[in-house]
């Protein structure tokens, strides 16, 4: 609403009135904004959610004194923190901004329900599976179908052309709209879904679409659920989550300059200075919930919170032609996730054969680590033994962090390392 306000005075004289034209300064007042209204209204939220007693159920080996009685469902001070600084600061015509502004509403609902089922109804299961991967899905479909119609959802290809036998870089003049994405140390590195498909012969191009609303659905889905899966530690998501949206805000920031894209040789996305806006405020809102949320934990996000930024973070990745990267970028949710898909399935494998079989400690991997060996099950044999003392969970959380920092620094250095 701002930004269409600042369009109508900028020639009235008042002073100030064009920096709202400059993408940096719209980028840093909405983290502002975003970050105040988060601890703001999480002190206040907090106290509510107290007062009405609204906590989660906890599991068996979270029972403890630091941890009983802290509220739930947090993940309510996140969203609204990110969607007001966008409402007040950004385009609201802007296909990109549209979309996050649809999977941050969608998955918060979606999460919203499963909280509500864990802490209203005392059922721990919450909302059943395949309705929780049916609703990830759909999200998917209307953000993979809507980059594939939208006459908004376009780019300029970076091209390298020869003169005087130096090879330079430029940008197609007109945007056009296209299915590629980026892989990562490759010299030329955009593909096109299309040429991948180039056995369907003259229905390549409609394939290519396909199958990029395929891989648009699988990374919503997996990334989502790793985020849910990473939950577990007190500030362990939020300091993750903030980590990787300064590396999207980064990679958004570049890809919507035209000089930069040209310089880093990378796809130029007309619109995407939105995704910017969203990006610095997703940041602003983690940073002001992690004020309550790091050890000890004064609230939890809940899946409300957890669903929310794993389906912000794949949708940002995907609008930027980045998806591939999450594999990098999102390392940590991807252990997450192939903890859980290990042990269970080791463990079932084991089960055929009548003996007991893990291989971590715990699932998901986090608590692989600060699982006590009087907690074990003694007739069970377990690949990996885990340190010799149960790790503090703030050690985990602080290495956690470490190692999606340097997983950051690896995805940004793809833009140069080719």
């Amino acid at each position: 609403m701002l930004y269409y306000l600042y369009d109508l005075l900028q020639d009235s004289g008042i002073p100030g009135m064009r920096l709202f034209s400059y993408v940096s300064f719209r980028a840093l007042l909405s983290a502002v904004i975003a970050l105040l209204i988060s601890a703001w209204f999480g002190s206040t939220l907090i106290k509510y959610f107290k007062k009405k007693q609204i906590t989660e159920t906890l599991r068996e080996f979270d029972k403890n004194n630091l941890k009983a009685g802290v509220p739930t469902m947090g993940g309510i001070i996140i969203i609204i923190a990110i969607l007001i600084p966008c409402l007040l600061i950004g385009r609201l015509d802007n296909v990109y901004m549209i979309l996050l502004i649809i999977t941050t509403v969608w998955l918060g609902l979606l999460g919203f329900a499963d909280d509500y089922i864990k802490t209203f109804k005392k059922n721990k299961d919450g909302i059943p599976g395949k309705a929780k991967i049916a609703a990830q899905v759909g999200l998917g479909l209307v953000i993979g179908l809507t980059l594939c119609f939208s006459p908004q959802a376009v780019m300029r290809e970076n091209i390298t052309v020869e003169k005087n036998n130096v090879e330079q870089v430029e940008h197609r003049k007109e945007a056009t709209k296209e299915n590629k994405t980026t892989i990562p140390f490759v010299k030329d590195h955009n593909i096109n879904y299309s040429e991948i498909m180039s056995f369907c012969g003259d229905y390549k191009e409609e394939a290519g679409w396909a199958l990029f609303v395929v891989i648009t659905v699988l990374v919503i889905t997996a990334v989502s659920n790793g985020a849910n899966l990473n939950d577990g530690m007190d500030g362990m998501l939020a300091g993750n989550a903030a980590i990787i949206g300064v590396t999207l805000a980064i990679l958004a920031y570049v890809s919507s300059h035209v000089a930069l894209a040209e310089y880093l040789n990378i796809m130029f996305l007309p619109g995407g200075e939105e995704v910017v806006i969203f990006t610095f405020a997703f940041i602003g809102a983690l940073i002001g919930f992690l004020w309550y949320n790091a050890f000890p934990a004064q609230v939890f996000m809940g899946d409300t919170g957890s669903l929310t930024i794993g389906g912000i973070i794949a949708v940002v990745a995907i609008l930027l032609h980045k998806e591939l990267l999450l594999i990098l970028l999102c390392g940590i949710f991807v252990a997450e996730n192939m903890s859980v898909i290990m042990q269970v399935a080791y463990f079932k494998q084991g089960k055929k054969k009548g003996i007991k079989q893990r291989i971590f400690r715990r699932t998901p991997l986090h608590h692989h680590y600060n699982v006590e060996d009087e907690k074990l099950d003694k007739d069970c044999t377990y690949i990996f033994k885990g340190p010799e003392r149960p790790l503090h969970e703030a050690k985990i959380t602080v290495r956690f962090w470490i190692v999606t920092i340097i997983m950051a620094a690896l995805t940004l250095m793809t833009l140069k390392i080719r």
